[in-house]
């Protein structure tokens, strides 16, 4: 297969991605938090193929991206008020809403559940390609399942050029990590993912809110994965993470005195010259949370290299966009973390 690459400008590149998936295929689109692989949200077959193309285990259920609240009410019922309330204020924009799906919504879709995951991306040419394929699109991050997430075009050939129909170059993705994830099917709704919608922000119109256990724990075997991205390890290089906590300079001691050869280290810039000599990549800057979550990835792809044992990964604190960082790295770790200030 040909993948094409398509550009969002050009005057037939909506048609074209509209016409694939309306014939069951595979369209990895740009949207401002990672690139999605997507396909016909309501074509069981088409789902599969996204399953299939990214390795993805049957029970993590797809987000199924809409151009508004009038399509989301074709595919939802008994909605909250509070949810037009979220719409209004953070769409289109890094914000999925979990609502109780109607009947006609594949289980394939839902991973299952009764439930189903709505979000309008802030991208033009993705809400032109939803609209002109008269469909919801689920897309899923363009990722093989686990990997560092795709933010980039290139990232995403790396991992199914050949494989899938087209994809839409739509540059460097502006957030750079995935959506957040709230569900409003229980009073006070739940936290299932941070991202670009900060906690503080939907406390400002929910009100309550309660922050699910896979936000900073690793479910078990037998939980229920209720949004995308909770049950498994995520976001990870082939080589072991471990975050390593604390100040500074703790943290750099720790570091030096378990570094190998082998190693890297993924740092903040502002302690690059911490670890000169031991193979340092900055990902943004501690001082700045929204450069680091548009670094993330890319690094974490750099670092997928088989010649690496291990990476020592600093992590920002904090609530805002650091929230969502955190989340991330404790998931490409499997919540591995070293409290540098109990060391020695």
């Amino acid at each position: 297969m040909n993948t094409l690459i398509l550009q969002p400008d050009a005057p037939d590149t909506v048609a074209i991605a509209a016409q694939i998936i309306r014939d069951g295929g595979l369209v990895a689109l740009p949207t401002e938090t990672v690139y999605g692989l997507g396909a016909d949200g309501l074509n069981p077959l088409a789902v599969d193929r996204i399953y299939e193309a990214k390795g993805r285990p049957k029970d993590n259920p797809m987000i199924l991206h809409v151009t508004g609240m009038e399509q989301v009410e074709t595919l939802c019922h008994h909605i909250p008020p509070c949810a037009y309330a979220l719409a209004e204020a953070y769409w289109p924009g890094p914000l999925t809403m979990i609502l109780p799906a109607r009947e006609h919504i594949p289980k394939r879709t839902t991973g299952g559940l009764s439930t189903v995951a709505v979000r309008c991306p802030d991208s033009v040419v993705t809400r032109q390609v939803i609209a002109a394929s008269a469909t919801a699109i689920a897309a899923p991050s363009a990722n093989l399942s686990g990997k560092p997430s795709t933010t980039t075009v290139q990232h995403v050939l790396h991992d199914h050029d050949g494989k899938i129909e087209a994809v839409i170059d739509g540059g460097a993705c502006r957030v750079g990590v995935e959506s957040t994830i709230v569900d409003l099917t229980e009073t006070p709704a739940r936290l299932l993912r941070p991202g670009g919608v900060t906690p503080a922000q939907l406390r400002e119109i929910l009100g309550d809110l309660t922050v699910d256990k896979a936000v900073t724990a690793q479910l078990g075997p037998d939980e229920i994965a209720r949004a995308p991205g909770m049950k498994y390890r995520h976001y990870a290089p082939q080589c072991q993470v471990v975050i390593v906590a604390g100040s500074r300079e703790k943290a750099a001691a720790y570091i030096h005195a378990h570094y190998q050869n082998s190693d890297r280290v993924l740092c903040f810039e502002e302690e690059l010259p911490l670890y000169k000599n031991c193979n340092p990549l900055a990902y943004g800057r501690e001082a700045d949370a929204r450069t680091l979550c548009a670094g993330l990835f890319a690094a974490l792809r750099e670092l997928d290299d088989p010649k690496v044992r291990m990476v020592y990964a600093r992590c920002p604190e904090g609530e805002g966009v650091s929230y969502a960082v955190q989340n991330r790295l404790k998931k490409a770790a499997a919540f591995q973390i070293i409290d540098a200030e109990e060391w020695g």
